[in-house]
């Protein structure tokens, strides 16, 4: 029986068979995806716990014909960078990779070093692209089976597999870790999905099935943070949904709210420009970061708080601080930001790496109104966009 149906028998009729069914099937994805992301086995089995509770709690509510695979990896991953902002313990490896060209390595030596940036990865991947890598690498379904769950044939099925691949391998690249797309295929096989402990499937099981109403303290202070992210996730793909929607009707007049307002033409900041006065504020794109953290002004001064997030680099301070936050909470916070500022100038660029930049930036005030001081932001780029963190 497939996983949907297995769901269906679940939420439905409440067979506990069923989704112990699913819990054996799937324990052995989620622990790997968790124990990735928190580096440390006993975390990796608290967040495998409440990624199944959270699913038994969400059964009746899930989309049928989506990837059952994919709604674990994407919530695995929401709980896991919930517990690691929340409790201080991130173990993840230096990104920034200092590394030769390993193109001639074997699976098990590129392996160690893809490992730490791999659920991130897959994780930026498109939501078809996402399916047929854990689809093939992490499931291991032939392509026949992948074309299948995607609606697809098997030579479609092979060349969305092949794209995802050339994405995964471009991000490494620009992360210091040259490889070829059948090294890193045969690496992922191999080592992304481990065995998960037999007693926690067991206990995985009997937890979720009761809804967590046994579950520990900190369990349950893992659902809670994971299904507030969830939300707020939830609530910027419809906010993006929208505003597409809105786009494609042309020159049809939709009245929703001020904020769903097409974008001006990107102006990109001139590379010596470095005093930015608030008259001249704009919507700058995101091709540098310097274009980047004007948009993100622009954004705060024009009462956009939809732009303002999109301009933020996702789990980045500045994110994480407008999570969980209304619209007009957003709104009300950034005037309190630029609210007497008469512009910013940028007065240090630091480059430390590829994709980090920070910028010391120095707030300009009124005169009478008192100094301010300089400060530093970090600014990323995320799939050749350059994004805040804070």
């Amino acid at each position: 029986m497939d996983d949907n149906a297995l769901l269906r028998q679940y939420a439905e009729n409440g067979s506990d068979e069923a989704f112990a069914t699913l819990v054996t099937r799937h324990a052995n994805l989620v622990y790997s995806v968790a124990r990735r992301q928190v580096g440390n086995p006993h975390e990796a089995e608290d967040i495998t716990q409440a990624v199944f509770i959270i699913l038994a709690q969400k059964a009746a509510q899930l989309r049928q014909g989506k990837a059952l695979s994919s709604w674990l990896f994407q919530a695995t991953r929401l709980t896991a960078n919930n517990f690691v902002r929340s409790e201080c313990r991130r173990h993840r490896r230096e990104e920034e990779a200092q590394v030769q060209s390993i193109l001639n390595e074997p699976e098990s030596a590129v392996w160690p070093r893809i490992a730490p940036l791999l659920d991130t990865a897959v994780g930026r991947l498109r939501e078809k692209d996402r399916q047929a890598i854990l689809l093939r690498f992490y499931e291991g379904r032939n392509l026949r089976e992948v074309g299948i769950v995607l609606g697809a044939s098997e030579d479609a099925a092979e060349k969305r597999v092949s794209r995802a691949l050339e994405k995964l391998r471009k991000f490494f690249a620009r992360r210091g870790i040259n490889s070829t797309t059948a090294t890193i295929a045969g690496a992922i096989s191999t080592n992304s999905v481990q065995a998960a402990p037999v007693a926690l499937v067991k206990a995985v099981t009997a937890v979720a099935i009761a809804k967590g109403t046994a579950a520990s303290g900190s369990t349950l202070t893992l659902i809670k943070g994971a299904l507030k992210l969830m939300a707020w996730t939830k609530m910027k793909t419809a906010a993006v949904a929208g505003m597409v929607i809105l786009l494609a009707a042309g020159t049809t007049t939709v009245m929703i709210h001020h904020q769903h307002r097409q974008l001006p033409e990107p102006q990109p900041v001139a590379s010596s420009q470095a005093e930015f006065p608030k008259e001249s504020w704009r919507f700058a794109g995101y091709a540098d970061p310097e274009s980047a953290f004007e948009s993100t002004f622009w954004a705060m001064s024009q009462g956009d708080a939809k732009t303002y997030m999109a301009t933020l680099a996702p789990h980045g301070g500045l994110f994480r601080e407008a999570q969980g936050k209304s619209e007009d909470e957003i709104v009300a916070g950034n005037r309190r930001t630029v609210e007497g500022l008469t512009g910013y100038r940028i007065i240090d660029k630091k480059i430390v790496s590829a994709d980090r930049v920070i910028l010391t930036v120095l707030p300009e005030t009124a005169t009478g109104q008192g100094p301010k001081r300089p400060g530093k932001l970090v600014i990323l780029r995320i799939d050749d966009e350059w994004k805040v963190s804070g």
